[in-house]
């Protein structure tokens, strides 16, 4: 089963995180690698067509999951497992702290 993410930066659609039984992709968005403004969500993943992919969640986005308390929080009242990276970046990182955000895709 595959899980998909629209990743914005500054509010604008800037790419897709997607897990399937493979591992991760992220994908920039051709037409935000066309705009005048593009930047990268992070310098670990440059803008670049190709995708990236891992068999690991990408440190970048792992890293916008919150940990300690607010991630208890999160597996208790959610019933996540704190091992499924992928469902924890959709449900916690609608709103984060800094320019980026991943909302499930069928979301915006």
């Amino acid at each position: 089963m595959s899980k998909r993410g629209k990743v914005f930066v500054s509010d604008i659609f800037a790419g897709i995180i997607k897990e399937d039984e493979s591992g991760f992709t992220f994908t920039y968005d051709q037409e935000y690698l066309r705009s005048d403004g593009a930047t990268p969500v992070s310098l670990a993943l440059p803008l670049q067509e190709k995708p990236y992919a891992s068999n690991v969640m990408f440190s970048f986005f792992d890293g916008l999951i919150p940990e300690g308390w607010l991630l208890e929080i999160g597996e208790r009242n959610w019933k996540i497992d704190r091992r499924d990276r992928m469902q924890l970046l959709l449900l916690f990182c609608r709103d984060c702290i800094g320019a980026v955000s991943v909302i499930q895709e069928n979301e915006k």
